[in-house]
């Protein structure tokens, strides 16, 4: 059975940073791209980060580009996202995803990497305020 559990959402304030953890199981974690979506009230669900299997090639939506990182740990099958300066704008549900299509563009590489399938995770709360 798969799961993809998230954590570490919680109330914090602008300009405060919090690591939200992923962790995967029941499926093969190294061959999936990871992301982490976020979705507020009233809004459509966005990707907010991703990453690639393997090497581990990021893309980053620009509202969190230079504040947010995701990276991976294959050996533990968790998908981290640290997140800084963050911002009210911020405040969302946060959900990790395996296998959605990223596309990575990196200087002269480009890519797309996606899975046949997907999963989601329930989700984690992060409101940002003051």
């Amino acid at each position: 059975q798969v799961h993809l559990i998230e954590s570490g959402g919680c109330l914090v304030q602008p300009g405060d940073s919090l690591r939200l953890s992923c962790a995967a199981s029941g499926f093969t974690f190294d061959n999936y791209p990871m992301s982490w979506y976020r979705q507020s009230p009233g809004k459509e669900r966005e990707l907010v980060a991703g990453i690639s299997k393997g090497v581990g090639w990021t893309t980053y939506a620009d509202s969190v580009k230079g504040r947010f990182t995701i990276s991976r740990d294959n050996s533990k099958k968790t998908v981290a996202l640290q997140m800084r300066n963050l911002k009210q704008d911020d405040t969302a549900v946060y959900f990790c995803n395996a296998g959605s299509e990223i596309t990575i563009n990196s200087g002269d590489l480009t890519f797309t990497e996606r899975h046949e399938s997907e999963y989601w995770g329930q989700g984690t709360q992060v409101t940002v305020s003051s």
